[in-house]
């Protein structure tokens, strides 16, 4: 189900709760949500729709990708660029590390790790911001 974009910063600064297996339909209707908002979004964590749960999906090179529980193990090559976000209006400056090192849960909750780059890397960086509480 296409859900509402959540603008409450209350919401949006409340650091987000590990997902479980009950998560699952919240991770496809943001995945939904996502799709829908294609044209102007290329990635979107669950509390963007109200949920605060560790929960994020984009559209990187593979396609669209869901990871429930992901936490950046290593980073680098640092750079300074803007962002915008559906949550929050405005293109905001943000420090981004060009290479990270992903571990996350797949839809089955097994453990994955990927080093990801350039574009996909600061989609990822962005969305675990969101579930950290963080407000670029």
């Amino acid at each position: 189900m296409v859900r509402e974009i959540c603008r409450d910063e209350a919401v949006l600064s409340t650091k987000s709760q590990p997902a479980t297996a009950a998560d699952l339909a919240v991770a496809a209707d943001l995945l939904e949500t996502l799709r829908y908002h294609k044209d102007g979004c290329v990635g979107m964590a669950a509390n963007m729709i109200g949920i605060c749960k560790r929960i994020i999906a984009f559209e990187g090179e593979d396609g669209y990708q869901v990871m429930f529980n992901p936490v950046i193990l290593k980073k680098s090559e640092p750079y300074e660029t803007q962002e915008g976000c559906l949550s929050i209006s405005g293109v905001r400056p943000v420090k981004r590390f060009g290479t990270i090192k992903v571990c996350w849960q797949n839809e089955r909750f097994q453990e994955r790790r990927k080093t990801f780059t350039g574009f996909t890397a600061q989609i990822i960086q962005h969305e675990i911001d969101h579930c950290e509480g963080i407000l670029i």
